[in-house]
């Protein structure tokens, strides 16, 4: 039996994105999931692991480990055969670094601020400028596509098993416009071929945006 275990819940982008990353590596793991909806985060046994009380949580031996960026490099740092996931060329690695900021601050954060008020407090009202928001983080990934097939140069990295998840978890947000975003259409498209990609993302991925669905109003 492995002695990963991964906390979390399917409907969350960074739980996804540490899933997808755990295939690409072909590493077994157990899985637990914590159901959100009903404060399973909470709860004492959750909170002595992880007090912030968010997932995912990495168990790799009794050494824990939370937010999915922290999560996803030390598992190709520790178990990848190459390192073409996460390069250790310092450019390289510096660039894919970069990406998955852009997730956790743009891109997540934009996707964050809609959906934890609805899924904490019922909030349905949702802000115009919330909104732009969610647009401005699909211009500048279709940016950082221009010339490219993957977020980093024309190879696979965590950068995009990160990006991917929140993506497609933003049209319960905003719909992806495919004419005005056909690079991450085709980004987006290329991914879903992945082996792996569609049970590890787009069934959670699907769920999460039911919730959203006709749930929310623009004001």
């Amino acid at each position: 039996m492995s002695n990963i275990v991964l906390y979390g819940t399917d409907i969350s982008p960074p739980v996804r994105a540490c899933k997808l990353v755990l295939k690409a590596l072909d590493l077994p793991y157990q899985y637990k999931n914590v159901d959100l909806l009903k404060g399973e985060h909470q709860s004492e046994e959750f909170l002595k692991k992880n007090p912030q009380h968010t997932v995912p949580l990495l168990d790799d031996n009794g050494l824990i480990i939370s937010d999915s960026h922290a999560i996803v490099c030390y598992l190709v740092d520790k178990y990848a055969k190459s390192d073409e996931l996460y390069p250790k060329n310092l450019g390289k690695r510096a660039l894919v670094n970069q990406r998955l900021y852009f997730e956790a601050t743009v891109l997540f954060m934009s996707l964050k601020n809609v959906c934890a008020p609805y899924f904490l407090r019922n909030v349905t009202n949702v802000p115009q400028e919330k909104i732009d928001n969610v647009e401005q983080g699909y211009k500048h990934l279709e940016n950082f596509l221009t010339s490219d097939l993957y977020v980093v140069g024309d190879t696979l990295t965590i950068a995009d098993l990160c990006c991917a998840a929140t993506v497609s978890s933003l049209p319960g947000v905003l719909e992806l416009d495919p004419v005005k975003y056909p690079k991450i259409t085709a980004w987006l498209e290329r991914l879903s071929q992945l082996p792996y990609y569609k049970e590890e993302n787009d069934l959670g991925a699907e769920q999460f945006i039911s919730h959203l669905k006709g749930a929310l109003t623009i004001v």
